[in-house]
């Protein structure tokens, strides 16, 4: 009798795990049938790159993203709104138009930073000059008011507008590494320069406004094919341009050889004072532990540059088209799946930040955070963030995973403990366990890192789709695992700088007053 009960139970028990099992199997193969076959990732691009464009934080456009975002969840059935976080200097970028007027006329790439204040729609005219060869402070001071009414040049002329990549292909040995020699000693050369003025590259720009220059021109080349960075401005008052290097070096030929040449600059750009700004949040609530939480998270904001379409265009796709996705085919997760959309990771983490010093009570509860934010590529790497069990849960989330996209990830556990980089690292601080989904390269760093070039186009579709299939079914995993996830830290390694132990990061203190 008592054999036949064990037996029984035992039967039972398979019984019950073979359910459970095939229940997981099936939620796996609809997550993946409803990405491949229902995906709607190229029409999120559409509408958030093309229609609505870069969302620099403190602008319009920022603003017509979360409320797009809020409306786009709803539709899908997820609650989501916008929780203020702070407020920051609100900016519209106008019409960019920079134009050679003499010695002859040409249209010139290049564009307004960000935060600059606008030039009327007549726009300034003036000669362009270059920083002169600086003997000294007082030498530097003395030619200063040289500036008066002037543009000037900030950045070097680069020696060569080709990518080390393009050189080492058609080179000769000898002629990359005599063009490489050269532009480290060029670059030594300009940046000794500038440290005897008495100022650094960014501290010398507001002396050059105060000076009486017309504007300041520079071009951060970002060593690709048409590829500059862009990011804000320095000046109060006076217009300030990144120019393309092609045309920023012709210009610098030009001035090198006494032609005085002269540009028109038009910036139509509005100062909004200022404006809130928000995180967007959505979540699918859980039906058994509600109060613990499976995180998906990427940064909302971008530079303006481009679209920011890689960064972190690529990384919101991911979680609002996994979040569709486990709307539609897990609609009741055991915890609560959430996903934030930071604001303002761009000017240092501080959307995520924010949201970490005012949910403690979340933060407590994390079961676990997956943030995807370095690009258009397929995930490679995943470590475990320090977290010393992180082997064991991580693992078995793995697990369900397709060998197709498995296979392509590097793991390493306990792994490091992340500092900054991206959002991931808001919540690592704060000891709640979170997952960079580190992606392949695409010459992300190159060419769409914070350029002018990171666009809808870069964009590869078949990884973002691999990159939402992971996701889903990771947080599907977390969202259903019987255990809570341990925290228990990595011992870090000595500091070889102090000879002590390294340190756990501790939160940031987010800038909720930004840019006054």
């Amino acid at each position: 009798m008592k054999k036949t009960f064990l037996r029984n139970c035992a039967f039972f028990l398979l019984g019950t795990l073979s359910v459970i099992s095939q229940e997981k199997n099936t939620v796996i193969e609809n997550i993946q049938k409803e990405a491949y076959e229902n995906s709607q990732l190229e029409n999120l691009a559409h509408e958030l790159l093309d229609n609505i464009g870069p969302r620099l934080v403190g602008t319009p456009q920022m603003k017509q993203a979360n409320d797009w975002a809020v409306a786009k969840y709803r539709s899908w059935g997820i609650d989501a709104e916008n929780q203020k976080w702070g407020e920051w200097r609100g900016w519209q970028r106008g019409i960019t138009h920079i134009d050679m007027v003499y010695p002859r006329i040409q249209t010139l790439d290049g564009t307004q930073l960000a935060w600059n204040p606008g030039t009327s729609s007549k726009g300034i005219t003036a000669e362009v000059m270059i920083l002169p060869e600086i003997k000294d402070s007082i030498s530097f001071k003395n030619w200063l008011p040289n500036v008066k009414g002037k543009f000037v040049m900030v950045a070097m002329k680069q020696p060569t507008g080709r990518p080390d990549d393009n050189w080492e292909e058609f080179a000769t040995p000898e002629s990359f590494e005599k063009m490489k020699k050269e532009r480290e000693a060029q670059i030594k050369a300009w940046d000794e320069n500038i440290k005897r003025s008495g100022y650094d590259r960014r501290s010398i720009i507001p002396a050059l406004e105060n000076a009486g220059a017309a504007g300041i021109v520079d071009s951060y080349w970002s060593r690709g094919f048409g590829v500059n960075k862009i990011f804000g401005a320095r000046t109060k008052k006076i217009p300030s341009v990144d120019i393309e290097l092609e045309d920023y070096t012709m210009l610098y030929r030009m001035v090198e050889h006494g032609e005085k040449p002269k540009i028109h600059i038009v910036a139509e750009s509005k100062d909004l004072g200022r404006v809130p700004t928000f995180n967007t949040i959505a979540e699918i609530i859980g039906t058994e532990k509600p109060e613990e939480y499976v995180i998906l998270s990427a940064h909302f904001d971008s530079w303006d540059g481009g679209t920011g379409a890689t960064d972190n265009g690529t990384g919101t796709l991911v979680m609002m088209e996994a979040m569709r996705i486990l709307k539609k085919v897990y609609p009741n997760p055991k915890r609560t799946i959430l996903v934030g959309h930071w604001g303002s990771e761009e000017q240092g983490l501080n959307g995520s930040s924010a949201f970490v010093a005012d949910h403690p009570e979340i933060v407590s509860n994390i079961q676990a955070v997956f943030n995807q934010d370095n690009g258009t590529g397929r995930v490679e790497k995943i470590n475990g963030a320090g977290f010393l069990q992180s082997y064991d849960y991580m693992s078995r989330w793995l697990s369900a995973v397709p060998d197709t996209i498995r296979k392509n990830i590097e793991t390493t556990f306990p792994g490091w403990p992340a500092r900054g980089g991206s959002d991931n690292a808001s919540f690592v601080a704060a000891g709640a366990p979170a997952f960079s989904l580190s992606s392949l390269s695409w010459a992300y760093w190159n060419y769409t890192w914070h350029t002018n070039r990171d666009t809808y186009d870069k964009i590869v579709f078949d990884d973002v789709k691999s990159n939402v299939i992971l996701t889903a079914i990771l947080a599907y995993m977390a969202s259903e695992d019987e255990s809570k996830t341990l925290r228990e830290q990595v011992i870090l390694p000595i500091d070889d700088k102090t000879g002590e132990p390294q340190k756990w990061p501790t939160p940031r203190i987010p800038e909720r007053n930004g840019g006054m």
